[in-house]
């Protein structure tokens, strides 16, 4: 698989590590939207995009309009989410966006919402904690949010969430905590004035999204439509 990579940070340099493993081959490797114009069709098979949520949107246009499926990992811009997956349908490309690649994490998805459906039932109230480390720039964490929105579509007593201690039963509170060289720690808690219920979910190193992104990307090269971390799980 010939891949491109757009976006050469952290997480760049982590999935060009695991591709080359794999036996894949980095084709090309894009610093800025200026360098977009050498990605073509012809020699990319799946592009992977990790980069600032002011660019994501452009890099993303630029691989649909010209034929190249992308993957996407950067969070911050989700709001322009909707007119992408447009243009995807519209341009029948391949696109695939997640807020975190680890496997565990997407089945810690579906676990947070079943156990938010059934606490809806009982006397108990949600909270959030995060732990990233100091060079994140988005707060709450994309992860974060994803759980945040399975819990206020699983549970109707919950409306928004906000990030900070919430104290508005009908509000999630979500704590974000910076701490250097923390991959990322996600708990979701219920308490009730006689007992409380954590879940966690621990990243012990940044591999585990890259291993995750070059899976995905070896699952949707060759299909078409938008899809989600879901699709993936589901049809392994």
């Amino acid at each position: 698989m010939n891949i491109a990579l757009i976006g050469y940070g952290k997480m760049g340099k982590a999935i060009e590590q695991i591709a080359l493993k794999a036996g894949h081959t980095i084709s090309c490797i894009v610093h800025s939207s200026d360098d977009l114009s050498s990605l073509t069709q012809e020699i990319i098979d799946v592009a992977i995009e990790f980069t600032q949520p002011e660019s994501a949107f452009d890099n993303l246009s630029f691989c649909i309009n010209n034929g190249i499926p992308v993957i996407s990992g950067t969070t911050g811009w989700i709001g322009q989410l909707p007119e992408i997956e447009k243009q995807c349908r519209e341009k029948d490309g391949t696109f695939l966006y997640a807020s975190n690649f680890s496997i565990g994490v997407n089945l810690f998805f579906e676990l947070n919402e079943w156990l938010a459906k059934k606490m809806a039932q009982l006397d108990f109230t949600p909270s959030m904690k995060e732990i990233h480390h100091t060079e994140k720039k988005d707060s709450p964490s994309g992860t974060a949010i994803t759980l945040a929105e399975g819990i206020i579509a699983s549970h109707p007593a919950i409306s928004e969430w906000i990030n900070e201690e919430s104290t508005d039963r009908k509000k999630l509170g979500i704590v974000s905590e910076r701490t250097p060289n923390v991959p990322g720690t996600h708990t979701v808690s219920y308490s009730s004035p006689l007992e409380s219920i954590d879940i966690t979910h621990t990243a012990h190193d940044r591999s585990v999204f890259a291993q995750g992104v070059v899976k995905v990307g070896e699952w949707i090269h060759k299909k078409k439509g938008v899809f989600t971390m879901s699709d993936f799980i589901n049809d392994n």
